[in-house]
Order: C-alpha cells, then sequence, then structure tokens
C-alpha cells in the first residue's frame, strides 16, 4: 500500500489518541477549556482528513464511485467515532481502576471492563460487517474488501500501541 505504515503510524494512532484525549481531558475552566478544545478540535479535523487521503491513495476509485463511496466513508467513521469513544471511557475506567488500586484492580470491577472492553470490539466488528454490506452495494467486492483492509490495518496499529500501553490487570 502506498505509504501506508508511515501514515497509519503518525496520523491515525494520534487521531484514536486524540479522540480518547477529548474523552479524558478535564474540565479546568472555562476560558482554558475552550482554547484547548479548539486546538484539539483543529487537530482531529488534520488527521481526519490525513486519514482520508489515505484511503482515497489507496482506493483507486472512478469518479462514480467516489461519488458513492465517500458519503458512506464519512457516515463510518462518524460511527466509528462513537466506538472510539465509548474506548477511550474504558481506558479511562482501567486507568482510574488500576491507580486507585495502586496497580490492582479488584475482580469485579476487572470483569467489567473486561466486558465493556468485549463489547466495544464487538460493535466494531457488527459496524464493520454493517458497512461492508452498504459499501458493497455501491463497489466491487475487491474494492470493499480493499477499503475493510485499510481500516482494519489501521486499527490494528491503534490496538498495537494502546496494548504496548497498558499495564495488565492484576
Amino acid at each position: 500500500m502506498k505509504t501506508l505504515a508511515a501514515v497509519v503510524f503518525g496520523s491515525t494512532m494520534l487521531f484514536v489518541v486524540a479522540a480518547m484525549a477529548q474523552e479524558m481531558a478535564p474540565s479546568t475552566g472555562p476560558g482554558a477549556s475552550s482554547a484547548a478544545n479548539a486546538k484539539m478540535e483543529i487537530f482531529v479535523q488534520k488527521l481526519k482528513a490525513d486519514k482520508k487521503l489515505l484511503v482515497a491513495n489507496n482506493m483507486d476509485l472512478t469518479e462514480a464511485e467516489g461519488k458513492k463511496f465517500w458519503p458512506l466513508y464519512d457516515a463510518y467513521q462518524k460511527d466509528l467515532e462513537q466506538i472510539n469513544q465509548r474506548l477511550g471511557r474504558t481506558i479511562k475506567s482501567y486507568g482510574e481502576a488500576f491507580t486507585a488500586g495502586q496497580g490492582s484492580v479488584p475482580g469485579g470491577t476487572a470483569k467489567k471492563l473486561m466486558n465493556e472492553a468485549l463489547s466495544v470490539e464487538e460493535a466494531e466488528v457488527k459496524l464493520k460487517r454493517t458497512y461492508a454490506g452498504k459499501i458493497g452495494k455501491v463497489l466491487s467486492a475487491t474494492k470493499t474488501a480493499r477499503y475493510l483492509q485499510i481500516e482494519t490495518k489501521i486499527r490494528s496499529v491503534i490496538r498495537a500501541e494502546l496494548a504496548q500501553e497498558i499495564p495488565l490487570v492484576y
């Protein structure tokens, strides 16, 4: 894929981290919060554009295909953002539990967090299946599969980065 590794690692990881940072950012007052939110929003918008460019450079869409695909892409990204926010909240909850327990997470909390993490993964798969069907109606099976591969590669890099940063439950 055309520069996939560089762009995915650079921009997409930051995109998800930024989305989670928005979810996890503390409110420190109206002035500081709105300035920080404005900067974060600019950052997130740039990363979204970078991801869209990555997809565009790798999909080889005709003009007719593009007119049908891009609205579905935008809808998918919007729905995926909801999943990213859930994931961010789950990671935040884990971090709070881990810190409160000084590195240990009680069994009940661990089970609740595990179930939420699995629910997030299930929601992502369900979303991908839904959009595979929608995109498959406007693109060939090959191009639909290519798009899902791009999304999967991006998410795999993100998950690998998160796995490196999140300590194991004890």
